[in-house]
């Protein structure tokens, strides 16, 4: 991803979590008289226009962390673009956000929850490709998963769906494309572990299309399911989370039938102005009309509405502007008690900002496990961190065993593993040879 896609940065100066989280109750407080705070309310679009049928939309506005309590309340929007058929999409829709939720302690607080939810992202991605496969379908899917709770948004993604962010004027990308065209890493990766990645070749030695991994010819290198090319096209998401300022904004969660047609601007500037259902539906049919339908094509539009502003969608102007340095500050990541410490009140920036609070798009489970940040002993002992299955003692297997350089990390640390759960580590990063597999159609896609 370029460095115009993921906004603008202030490498200095990075705010905890917690210390967003204080500052947006405080100014709630006051945008409300000193009566409590109201949360920004959202409103939600969804249009579709289908090719093959394999798209699916989740649309979940209030949901709950824990059942009759209304604190613990938060939204989830998922896109999820199968092929190969839609039985990927399907279970994924069905279970994902349940093994998210499962991977996270009921009891935590608002902040503990959110810097939480990576770690829990991860595990429930991997979690659910692992039980998938277990049904033997050889169907895949991406999914980029929103979870909003305030002013908080946290996105994960596996594929080449796309979710993008306008707001103070400016446009933040909060996906990965993890397609073998868009990353000489992944490539990389994905050789490195076995697969095989190259183009299609016809009669007389050409060779045509986007980069595929073979045996199967698909053109990611992340997913769930698609237990037959291999499982080294691996279910670890990106993510990133992202605080928002009291001006709200709207996200646009789209399929690769909008985003191989229009850009993100004009995705934006087509629908300014409409209601989230109508803007959904005209950058559908834009989309349809500048390449045809091709493909499914599928968006959900959400306007994050501040209390203040009780309108059915979010004003930007005409033009947004990137350089304009309101990505101000964002949450490092450190090995260190020092990311326990507090700054310095005098060096917050200014409260009415867009954040970056988090990112990581690394394919090692043993690094997306091992959070460092205070929420490492928030999680149970002994059980295993993907599928959460109580482990007896001894029989947990340490995500650090094995490294060839651990540093401070011993093998006897946790999180641990259970050895289904490990044995699918082992098969992501190549350490064993995966499953046996059966090529697709030589023209299968994505």
């Amino acid at each position: 991803m370029s460095a115009a896609q993921r906004g603008v940065r202030r490498r200095a100066g990075s705010v905890a979590l917690g210390d967003l989280l204080r500052r947006e109750a405080s100014a709630e407080r006051a945008a409300a008289g000193g009566g409590g705070g109201e949360r920004p309310t959202l409103a939600a679009g969804q249009a579709g226009r289908a090719k093959k049928g394999e798209d699916l939309a989740l649309l979940k506005p209030a949901c709950e962390r824990r059942p009759g309590a209304p604190s613990t309340s938060f939204s989830a929007f998922a896109l999820f673009d199968g092929h190969n058929g839609s039985g990927a999409a399907v279970y994924a829709k069905e279970h994902l956000l349940g093994n998210v939720l499962g991977c996270v302690p009921t009891d935590l607080s608002r902040d503990e929850w959110l810097a939480a939810l990576p770690r829990a992202l991860v595990a429930g991605f991997v979690k659910t490709d692992k039980d998938f496969q277990t049904k033997a379908h050889s169907s895949g899917t991406t999914v980029t998963l929103v979870i909003i709770d305030g002013s908080v948004v946290t996105v994960a993604s596996v594929g080449d769906s796309r979710c993008v962010l306008e707001a103070e004027g400016s446009i933040y990308y909060l996906s990965a494309d993890h397609r073998f065209d868009a990353s000489e890493e992944e490539v990389g990766r994905v050789t490195e572990c076995g697969g095989e990645v190259g183009r299609l070749n016809v009669v007389g030695g050409a060779e045509i299309g986007p980069l595929r991994c073979w045996p199967g010819g698909l053109c990611l290198s992340r997913s769930i399911g698609d237990q037959d090319v291999g499982e080294f096209i691996i279910p670890v998401p990106y993510v990133k989370q992202m605080k928002l300022s009291n001006s709200g904004g709207r996200l646009i969660i789209a399929s690769d039938g909008v985003w191989d047609a229009l850009t993100a601007e004009v995705a934006f500037n087509c629908a300014r102005g409409l209601s989230p259902e109508a803007a959904a539906d005209q950058i559908v049919k834009e989309a349809v009309e500048s390449k045809g339908l091709r493909d499914d094509t599928t968006c959900i539009v959400i306007d994050i509405i501040p209390p203040e502003k009780p309108k059915s969608t979010v004003e930007s102007p005409k033009t947004p502007g990137k350089g304009l340095g309101l990505l101000k500050s964002f949450f490092l990541r450190k090995t260190t008690s020092d990311s326990l410490s507090l700054p310095d009140k005098d060096n917050y920036p200014e409260p009415n900002l867009v954040e970056e609070v988090f990112e990581d798009g690394c394919p090692s489970l043993s690094r997306r496990l091992n959070s460092e940040y205070p929420v490492r002993n928030m999680f149970k002992l002994f059980a295993c961190a993907i599928c959460q299955i109580d482990l007896e003692s001894g029989q947990g297997i340490s995500i650090h065993e094995g490294l060839s350089k651990p540093g401070k990390l011993r093998p006897w640390d946790g999180p641990f593993l259970c050895h289904s759960c490990q044995e699918k580590k082992e098969a992501m990063e190549g350490k064993r040879h995966s499953r046996d597999s059966s090529s697709r159609n030589s023209g299968s896609s994505e």
